[in-house]
């Protein structure tokens, strides 16, 4: 059964509803917009933004610009019987070559321990000889991170560490069943191990989940603080890696808490944002029944450029969406993620990524002003400035932005575009709320505007890149009930002079 969202905006205030019509009229009133021209003046493609597994799909990334993907390595796959079973077609020599074409670097992901390899669950469990010296012949983990570093050298120089340790073992996605200590072994064998066959390799942490436990990563490196080896290896890992689902206002808290930690601890590695989407349950084609959260196609499209926006102005230096289609197809009623679905048919999700690789792409500098009513991310590139602008509740916002130049590109999450005229040296726009769901709220903002400018941002606290004002109905009952207790006050204090003043001349 599909929910109906709540349309916030239909509670909306008169007040606010004449200031709309009102502002719609100066708007007609500009001069006549245009189209632009999308494919005119396209930035280089950035490899910052990846989407996973494009190989199904090589083509379509190429046309999208995806500038990295991530590659599942199957141990239990590559080594199905033993470390002297090595199976050349699980990830194909041929199609990682196709994705390098693509201009996509290929970072691979080590999961899934084979049965013969463990003594614990397969799949999840701890590889035997874990703890034993990396030359030794028994410790079948080392043997593998070496023969798959070598197989692959030149090709895939980065690898991802299992995926999602944070997750306990009793809980469903768990991927580990082996405890914060044996995942740091795990991480530091591979990375001694891989550094023997490539010493460009590359050791990236598995992807936190964060909500599932918050200290994993501060765990993490205190074990690796108390290995009096680590310090020299710079932990033994490269990159910190992170997913991020369905709410993009938590961003700001579950980066922020991870380069607290690092800071904690005097490292100074990046973070790759791995995985991060709100897969649809309205899909007419492949309906979820039970989601984790409402989230219509239309809302997943404003995530992602939510998503994108945030990440980049709190320092991520990648991202990947998860993921590029649904392959292979998933069963019917459960969550498909994919901007593809299975037949390569795009959702619309996937204008709104081509929006992100050639508006995004390229920034040099980011600013981020949050506000109670809205969130606007401010991109610097070269002489090019672009702002992403959204409602967070589910009331429109009027916003009144400076213009930096004589006229801009207005450019909505399905890539259409028009031309903005400032008005006595601003813009004025109007931001459409966000879908609240009962029992949910408004978990993702409304659909994003992008204001782009030919103009040099000045991003420095007050310049006119990084000011705007914007107002809901909300604001406009709170200023009018200010303004109502400012003229009582006032009506009170003439009364009370005016009594006072009456006496005096009674007195006289």
């Amino acid at each position: 059964m599909l929910m109906k969202p709540i349309h916030a905006a239909r509670r909306s205030s008169i007040i606010f509803r004449i200031g709309t019509i009102f502002l719609s009229i100066i708007l007609c009133a500009l001069p006549a917009i245009r189209p632009g021209h999308t494919q005119d003046d396209l930035p280089p493609a950035d490899p910052r933004f990846g989407a996973v597994e494009t190989y199904h799909a090589p083509d379509l990334a190429d046309e999208a610009r995806v500038g990295w993907t991530r590659i599942l390595f199957y141990w239990s796959e590559l080594e199905r019987e033993g470390p002297d079973d090595w199976n050349v077609f699980h990830a194909p020599l041929e199609r990682i070559d196709r994705e390098i074409e693509g201009g996509r670097e290929v970072v691979g992901m080590l999961v899934h321990t084979p049965a013969w390899a463990t003594d614990g669950k397969p799949g999840a469990g701890v590889p035997r000889g874990l703890y034993l010296p990396v030359d030794d012949p028994d410790n079948v983990w080392a043997s593998f991170v070496r023969d798959v570093t070598a197989a692959y050298q030149g090709r895939v120089d980065r690898w991802i560490i299992w995926n999602e340790p944070d997750i306990p073992i009793d809980t469903y996605g768990a991927q580990w069943e082996g405890t914060t200590e044996d995942y740091y072994q795990l991480v530091k064998v591979a990375y001694l191990a891989a550094h023997e066959i490539n010493p460009d390799v590359r050791i990236h942490l598995g992807g936190l989940t964060y909500w599932h436990a918050k200290n994993y990563l501060h765990d993490f490196l205190s074990i690796a603080g108390a290995d009096p080896t680590a310090n020299e290896h710079h932990y033994y890992f490269d990159v910190v890696s992170t997913h991020i689902y369905f709410q993009p206002d938590t961003t700001q808290e579950i980066v922020n808490s991870l380069q607290q930690t690092l800071a904690e601890f005097n490292l100074d590695q990046p973070i790759w944002l791995n995985e991060m989407n709100a897969p649809p349950y309205d899909d007419p084609n492949h309906v979820w029944d039970e989601p984790l959260f409402p989230v219509t196609q239309e809302m997943q499209a404003s995530f992602l450029l939510q998503e994108f926006a945030l990440a980049l102005s709190e320092g991520i230096e990648r991202i990947a969406v998860y993921k590029w289609i649904d392959q292979p197809p998933p069963v019917p009623g459960s969550d498909a993620y994919g901007l593809l679905r299975a037949d390569s048919d795009p959702r619309p999700a996937m204008a709104a990524f081509q929006v992100i690789t050639q508006h995004y792409a390229g920034v040099e500098a980011t600013h981020h002003i949050d506000e109670p009513e809205m969130h606007e991310v401010v991109l610097a590139r070269g002489r090019h400035t672009t702002r992403i602008m959204w409602a967070r509740s589910g009331l429109p916002v009027v916003v009144v932005i400076p213009a930096l130049s004589t006229s801009g590109k207005l450019i909505e999450q399905d890539g259409g575009e028009t031309q903005a005229i400032p008005l006595m040296g601003h813009y004025l726009f109007i931001l459409r709320g966000a879908t609240c769901m009962p029992g949910y709220g408004c978990f993702i903002g409304g659909p994003p505007l992008l204001l782009v400018e030919e103009a040099l941002a000045d991003l420095s606290p007050g310049s006119p890149a990084c000011r705007s004002f914007s107002v809901t109905s909300r604001t406009l009952m709170i200023g009018g009930a200010a303004g109502l207790g400012m003229l009582g006050a006032a009506a009170l204090v003439g009364y009370r002079l005016k009594k006072w003043y009456l006496r005096m001349r009674k007195n006289r």
